[in-house]
């Protein structure tokens, strides 16, 4: 079997390739080895697929840490504003919920994901389920058609390396002039994400930025978490800070925050994970001091003021009492011994310096970090293709002729949020769009 532009994977990025080169006029095969399309897609959103956010380009490219300044071309070509239009195009309506998150208004991924296959389907693409690549395949000292796609991003000279086509596990050979990576990383392999393309991308002469786990909870070995003494507790709207060996702030991130068996997660842990990962990196350290702030909004001061008024107001109430509804009544006991405070004590016989050490808590309670979940447990994974050898306007490989790349095997990550599906989105269409203009070009 022959054609234009072969795409392997059938999640976001891989979906968008197929759609934006059959619309450009390729032929098109999608070759997926699990046996359904857009499997990671259908559990995003906590099943509910945020298929992007609505912040202006600028501002959502703040909220892709891992190199998001790479996509500023692909959004030019596909941007978020595109990606809402091509789903309400479809009949999807949308809606826009907090922190500029969009999601369809049946609040089911189905929905997003039968129209993506559904638009794969109608355009013509030959889909290949249960049909895992073996490799991808090249020729060397590449002439045919290596200048003729210099419209996408190909080098002036002709590149000695071009794609051929790939070779399934069964032994069928696949012929296409381009090649799309669409493979994803190597977070949530159940759903097909296990790594395979970052050895094709090696085979074609790239490298890879060190893999590690991005938007994953958190592991402690502190004693309340040992005990299971706070597992459970969920706190809203805190803010979590990352501070260096050297007692430096690193990154804070508000959210909310789950205390769990293990250590900690939530979507302000989530979003911490990475700068955590890589303090322990740089600096050797297996220990990672992160705080919470449960009243961000509050000053200390306002914060003592309060609180002792709490206990003023019923000043024979031991303050485990006094503290209830004020804080989170299973941490009140914690709280209370790690400031060295009785839990019978009265308003009368509160010691002042010990009431601010209470305070100073509650705006920097400590939590001692010794790692991650695996990146297999991850949501994202960081590191990836390296994109100093990928041209940003066309997902083109600066190596090999017609191979792209696009998704999170690119060395390109986000929050949660809706940020890292934009660009999965936005490089598979960037990179199916250009592979057949490589093919036919204008």
């Amino acid at each position: 079997m022959k054609y234009d532009v072969i795409v392997i994977g059938g999640g976001p990025s891989g979906l968008m390739a197929c759609i934006a080169a059959a619309e450009h006029g390729a032929k098109v095969g999608l070759i997926d080895k699990g046996d359904k399309l857009g499997r990671k897609l259908g559990i995003s959103g906590g099943g509910r697929c945020n298929v992007t956010n609505a912040k202006e380009i600028d501002e959502l490219i703040k909220f892709i840490p891992g190199n998001g300044r790479f996509l500023y071309s692909a959004l030019d070509t596909f941007s978020n504003k595109d990606i809402m239009a091509f789903f309400e195009d479809m009949g999807i309506a949308l809606k826009e919920e907090d922190r500029g998150r969009m999601f369809p208004v049946s609040d089911k991924a189905k929905t997003v994901v039968d129209a993506l296959v559904n638009k794969v389907r109608s355009l013509g693409v030959d889909i290949r389920v249960n049909s895992p690549v073996a490799e991808v395949l090249y020729t060397d000292d590449s002439t045919d058609g290596a200048t003729d796609g210099a419209t996408d991003g190909a080098t002036d000279a002709a590149k000695d390396r071009a794609t051929s086509g790939v070779l399934l596990r069964s032994g069928e050979k696949l012929e296409s002039r381009c090649v799309v990576i669409a493979s994803g990383g190597k977070s949530v392999p159940h759903t097909g994400s296990t790594g395979d393309g970052y050895s094709w991308a090696e085979a074609a002469g790239h490298t890879i930025t060190e893999l590690y786990p991005t938007e994953v909870p958190m592991t402690s070995s502190e004693p309340f978490i040992r005990n299971r003494e706070l597992q459970g507790i969920s706190l809203r709207d805190i803010t979590l800070t990352v501070w260096s060996p050297k007692g430096k702030k690193v990154k804070e991130h508000e959210g909310d925050l789950i205390f769990t068996h293990f250590g900690i997660s939530g979507p302000a842990v989530l979003r911490c994970s990475q700068y955590v990962v890589k303090q322990r990196k740089q600096f050797s350290v297996k220990e990672i001091l992160l705080t919470i702030d449960l009243f961000p909004e509050r000053e200390l001061e306002e914060l003592r003021t309060d609180a002792l008024l709490l206990a003023a107001n019923e000043p024979k109430k031991s303050l485990k009492n006094v503290l209830k509804g004020f804080i989170p009544e299973r941490m009140i006991s914690l709280l209370l011994k790690m400031a060295g405070l009785a839990e019978d004590l009265t308003y009368h016989n509160i010691p002042k310096l010990t009431w601010l050490e209470l305070i100073k808590l509650l705006k920097a309670f400590p939590v001692i970090v010794d790692g991650t979940l695996s990146i297999e447990e991850a949501f994202v994974t960081g590191g990836g293709v390296n994109l100093k050898e990928i041209d940003p306007r066309t997902m083109h490989s600066k190596l090999t002729d017609g191979l792209y790349f696009c998704g999170e095997i690119l060395d390109v990550h986000g929050y949660t949020g809706g940020y890292n599906i934009t660009a999965a989105f936005t490089t598979g269409y960037t990179a199916g769009k250009s592979a057949a203009e490589h093919v036919y070009p204008k």
